[in-house]
This record gives C-alpha cells, sequence and structure tokens, in this order.
C-alpha cells in the first residue's frame, strides 16, 4: 500500500493528470523503481525533432503535459500538406478551428471573389 502510494505522487508530478483515464507517455516506462542519475528531480521525457524546418518547442522538452497526437511527444508523424490559417476559435481541447480565406475567380464578371473554409485542426 505505501509503494503504491509513493509511485502515484511521483507520476503525478511528473504528468498532469487532469483525465479520467490515466495520462503517461507510451514511450516512457512509468512503473521504474529507481530514477536515473541524470533525471533527479524530473522524470523521463519522451520528445522527438519532426524535421521540416519545425523546431521542437520548450514546452515540449520541459513541459509536463501528455498529448498522444502531439507530433514532438506524441505517436503522429507530420504527413502531407502544411497548412496554414488564422485561428478563429479555440473551445475544443487540444484541437482549434483554423479559418482559411482565399479568392475563387469569376470567369463571367472577370473578377475574384472572396471565399473562406473553417478546418478543426490539432
Amino acid at each position: 500500500d505505501m509503494k503504491h502510494n509513493k509511485a502515484t505522487t511521483r507520476v503525478e508530478h511528473e504528468a498532469e493528470q487532469n483525465e479520467r483515464a490515466f495520462q503517461h507517455q507510451d514511450a516512457v516506462f512509468v512503473g521504474r523503481r529507481r530514477q536515473l542519475p541524470s533525471s533527479r528531480g524530473k522524470g523521463l521525457r519522451y520528445f522527438k525533432s519532426v524535421g521540416l524546418g519545425f523546431k521542437t518547442p520548450k514546452a515540449a522538452i520541459d513541459g509536463t503535459y501528455v498529448d498522444k497526437k502531439c507530433p514532438f511527444t506524441g505517436n503522429v508523424s507530420i504527413r502531407g500538406r502544411i497548412l496554414t490559417g488564422v485561428v478563429a476559435k479555440m473551445k475544443m481541447q487540444r484541437t482549434i478551428v483554423i479559418r482559411r480565406d482565399y479568392l475563387h475567380y469569376v470567369r463571367k464578371y472577370n473578377r475574384f471573389e472572396k471565399r473562406h473554409k473553417n478546418m478543426s485542426v490539432h
């Protein structure tokens, strides 16, 4: 009982526990009995460089959040096109709505009209 209580408190500072399920990084073994000398005070953390000119943010390296869909700390890869847009809403968890504006050509009037699309991204 005492061992279980110690392990639980140690893991709680490592990851933000704000979901019903226990949050942990898949690449890091949580049940380690003793810590490595280099990682005293802070737990082990998995992060990676995704390439394509994107720098790994400090929050991904030093932070305590757990997100399996994060390209820096999770298990997803960046593939396909890289999209840009303006943030429209930030009400969902780990997902935002962006607005992409573009011009559509109308041949009859020989002019462009403004259009937009909203996309959910994370």
